[in-house]
């Protein structure tokens, strides 16, 4: 077995050991996350090629907790782990969200990253470190990724920022925030805290960023250990650059316009780059009558991608050179906020609330003790008593497509 373990040391004094090459080597890349005895494993596989037609990034992180980790049963009649609680998604998406900008923009092939809680000590935050786990793997494969990432939980305790702090330590924070980075760029940060200033945020993402250089150094060591530092070759896009010229030559200054315009109405800019894409696309097909519908179509699809670029370059270009937003806001300016309350005559509460085109109606239902939700996780055990519940019905874009109950915060 060629096995290599690698170290990093915490500003505490604690230690995280990444080692790969002893299990799951059927996997383009694994590895196994120790720091004290809580313990994850970390997998990732592609497929070798793109599914014809596909033009975005098939990632898909999937983070769990084994009860089995903590030594303990899942409750219910149904004695196994089932679908993912709210936390595990929550966890997956942290990660997600750090690693997929760093993928190559022409790599459409599907990406499985599974992290896994085998061992809870009860003392260690397990999601602070997936974030870690899933680069090392990534780090240990030939899959095509910019930069090794890492993730780190920052806490203000007593005045004192904390990397990682253990369970027992959150209790006295006053700041809680994850932080996803590269060894150069700050890629996500989510959290919360009580009131603090600007400054106390700021020296909270510094100390999370050299917590995380080391981790990023560690995983190119790692890298060219293993040989892995030279990634797979790959051809998931057919590109025209003749092609792509003519179509920024021939739109830009027309999406430059509209984004100049003012025009508050989303739908009706909708309509002035769908406008703009199709006479394209008409004049192409019309000086290109030698061409058969299978290549027009290869064609148009190349036509799409190329407009979408010309239309991001175009807005950004307006709002550094005018310092006004889409709508013809300024860059310091919100959109108009109404408020409605008591809307619903029977809800405990409710209110209507827009901001822009941007609308939520929200309803209260209050409780008693019997109504509180028992959590029954692989390392908490307790009861909520607050519960939000968030959904995002497909007409809330116009879109035609199945209703998504997506995770609310708690």
């Amino acid at each position: 077995m060629n096995v290599i373990k690698k170290t990093v040391q915490l500003p505490d004094g604690r230690t995280i050991s990444i080692e790969t090459g002893k299990v799951a080597k059927q996997a383009d890349g694994s590895a196994m996350l120790r720091m004290g005895n809580t313990v994850l494993l970390a997998t990732v596989c592609a497929a070798k090629e793109a599914v014809p037609g596909t033009d975005f990034m098939p990632l898909q992180v999937d983070y769990r907790e084994q009860y089995a980790a903590a030594g303990r049963f899942p409750g219910g009649f149904t004695k196994r782990e089932g679908k993912a609680n709210d936390d595990e998604i929550l966890t997956s998406r942290l990660v997600d969200r750090v690693l997929r900008p760093l993928f190559p923009a022409d790599y459409h092939t599907e990406v499985y990253v599974n992290v896994l809680l085998l061992s809870a000590d009860g003392v260690e935050q397990p999601d602070a470190l997936a974030g870690f786990a899933a680069s090392a793997a990534m780090a240990a494969s030939n899959i095509p990724i910019e930069f090794p990432i890492s993730e780190v939980r920052v806490a203000r305790i007593n005045g004192e920022y904390v990397i990682d702090p253990t369970f027992e330590q959150m209790k006295e924070a006053d700041m809680d925030i994850m932080v996803g980075a590269t060894k150069d760029n700050i890629m996500m940060v989510e959290g919360e805290m009580k009131e603090v200033s600007e400054q106390d945020l700021i020296n909270a993402l510094k100390v999370a960023h050299e917590a995380i250089k080391p981790m990023c150094e560690l995983q190119e060591e790692l890298s060219k250990e293993l040989g892995t530092d030279v990634k797979r070759e790959y051809n998931d896009e057919t590109n025209d650059e003749e092609l792509r010229e003519q179509v920024r030559k021939e739109t830009y200054d027309a999406c430059y316009a509209e984004a100049q315009s003012g025009d508050a109405d989303k739908k009706h800019r909708e309509e002035v780059y769908d406008k703009i894409k199709t006479d394209f696309i008409e004049a192409y097909d019309a000086a290109h009558t030698d061409l058969s519908e299978d290549e027009l179509e290869e064609k148009h699809a190349q036509i799409d991608r190329y407009f979408s670029d010309v239309q991001r370059d175009s807005m950004r270009r307006s709002v550094l050179d005018t310092g006004k937003r889409m709508d013809g806001r300024a860059t310091d300016e919100i959109r108009p906020i109404w408020c409605e309350t008591e809307p619903l005559p029977m809800p405990h509460g409710s209110s209507l609330f827009q901001r822009g085109e941007t609308m939520s109606l929200s309803t209260c239902t209050l409780g008693t003790k019997l109504d509180e939700k028992m959590v029954d996780n692989v390392l908490d055990k307790s009861y909520q008593r607050f519960l939000l519940h968030y959904n995002f019905p497909p007409f809330c874009t116009g879109e035609a497509k199945h209703s998504v109950e997506l995770v609310g915060a708690k």
